[in-house]
């Protein structure tokens, strides 16, 4: 699969821009923009071709048959996004379950606009205390890639404008979808 990928990536002209960093084996792997279905097909090939031991979380209104067992196939957890449930949580301690495991997280939640970004993945990465990995997928420039390892520090606000920070360049197949495309910050 791995030879296919990187195929299919040349195929199309999207390159590789960084791989995970070399001694982390567990981590929050942040993936955004998040604008369309394609950025999962992008992030599926990256894996392959970076060898990324990658789970997904994904609504477990999805999880009926023949769908379930196929997105668990591809590596999907699911995520019962209820009231009263406590997702970070079951997320954290699904780290406990592997040697080698990233969890991507879209910090939007979904591919419409949204200004506000969720900040679950940021409380799952202290409660498994593990790195948050910033990765990305950049439409305009055809490349997919993470910048270094990030730490929290438990103050939440200068984090998260230090990792909105490392995506304002970061181009989204829908930029109007993208709350940090040039376009929306102009507004």
């Amino acid at each position: 699969m791995r030879n296919f990928s990187r195929f299919i990536f040349w195929l199309a002209g999207w390159k590789v821009a960084d791989k995970a960093p070399e001694g982390i084996d567990k981590a929050v792997l942040l993936v955004a923009p998040h604008t369309s279905n394609w950025d999962y097909i992008m992030g599926q090939l990256y894996a392959l071709i970076t060898n990324i031991p990658v789970r997904f979380l994904i609504k477990k209104e999805l999880y009926f048959w023949p769908l379930g067992p196929i997105l668990n196939k591809l590596g999907g957890v699911p995520v019962d996004r209820k009231k009263g449930r406590n997702t970070v949580d079951t997320v954290a301690a699904l780290f406990d379950n592997y040697d080698s495991i990233y969890i991507a997280v879209t910090p939007e939640g979904t591919r419409k606009l949204v200004k506000d970004w969720r900040k679950g993945f940021y409380y799952i990465a202290e409660k498994a205390n593990v790195p948050i990995l910033l990765s990305f997928i950049d439409y305009k420039h055809k490349v997919v890639g993470m910048g270094k390892p990030f730490i929290t520090t438990g103050n939440i606000e200068a984090d998260m404008e230090k990792i909105k920070e490392f995506y304002k360049d970061k181009n989204a197949r829908h930029p109007e979808k993208f709350s940090l495309s040039k376009e929306n910050r102009d507004k």
